[in-house]
């Protein structure tokens, strides 16, 4: 059950990576400020991501309720960013299994992930 845990979390990771792109591309804006941002602010999330709350983090957040609400916290923020862009079907889609899989972690008490 772990593993399966592990593999949809690093999934949900990448899939909020790809609505905070889809996000920005979609904004309306100039063509220019729309690739920017489409490239901005995922690198801002994983670099944030990298540094707080990867299990390897170089400043990791030790706190576990605060680590684990925090990761909640940029799943909730791709889930407004899908729904912004229109994509509301996917946006709750994505809110659900991100709920579940968080708590799934948080009630197993897997502190490391």
């Amino acid at each position: 059950m772990k593993s399966l845990v592990l593999t949809v979390f690093f999934l949900l990771e990448l899939a909020a990576m790809i609505a905070f792109g889809y996000w920005g591309y979609h904004i309306e804006t100039a063509g220019v400020v729309k690739v920017g941002l489409a490239i901005a602010v995922p690198l801002v999330v994983i670099v944030m991501w990298g540094m707080f709350l990867a299990p390897k983090a170089s400043y990791p957040v030790f706190a576990y309720p605060t680590r684990s609400a925090l990761k909640l916290l940029v799943f909730v923020l791709a889930f407004a960013a899908l729904y912004a862009s229109g994509q509301a079907t996917y946006a709750v889609l994505f809110l659900v299994i991100s709920v579940i899989t968080v708590g799934t972690v948080f009630m197993k008490n897997w502190h490391h992930i």
